[in-house]
């Protein structure tokens, strides 16, 4: 895809309209909406197959810490993971240090804190995102594994 050249973003192969910092490893057939935050400054990795709808922010840092302490401290950093075949809706944010597990679904406007672990095969909704009851489920297989 081609960036306009007056809105100022770096090019990436996903949507002109997506902000893409670091060098997160994106896997095959990904689909990543417009007016979105990818950090990968701090380790991100999205699996094969992820759907990234538009306005979600998805961060490998924070910056708290380094205010709070007057910028004495430094910017902290960790390792997001996005597991494969996972669906993240619209303006749903996820910080620093999360891993969500595969075939998972974050609702649209869900906050998964800092450093949470979700499950492979969960829907995680609200703020603060918690596992929803019951689970995603395989469409158009007949030997769905659960």
């Amino acid at each position: 895809m081609i960036t306009p050249t007056w809105h100022h973003l770096p090019e990436n192969p996903y949507n002109p309209h997506a902000w893409i910092v670091g060098e997160p490893d994106i896997g095959d057939g990904c689909w990543i909406g417009a007016f979105t935050v990818i950090d990968g400054s701090g380790g991100l990795t999205i699996g094969n197959g992820c759907d990234i709808s538009a306005g979600v922010q998805i961060y490998s840092h924070s910056t708290v810490q380094r205010v709070l302490s007057e910028r004495t401290m430094d910017i902290e950093r960790a390792s997001t993971v996005i597991g494969e075949y996972t669906h993240v809706g619209a303006n749903a944010i996820i910080l620093m240090g999360s891993e969500i597990g595969h075939h998972c679904i974050v609702a649209a406007s869900a906050l998964v804190p800092q450093f949470t672990v979700v499950p492979p095969w969960s829907v995680v909704v609200g703020v603060p995102a918690r596992v929803e009851i019951g689970a995603a489920r395989r469409y158009g297989k007949e030997d769905d594994p659960r």
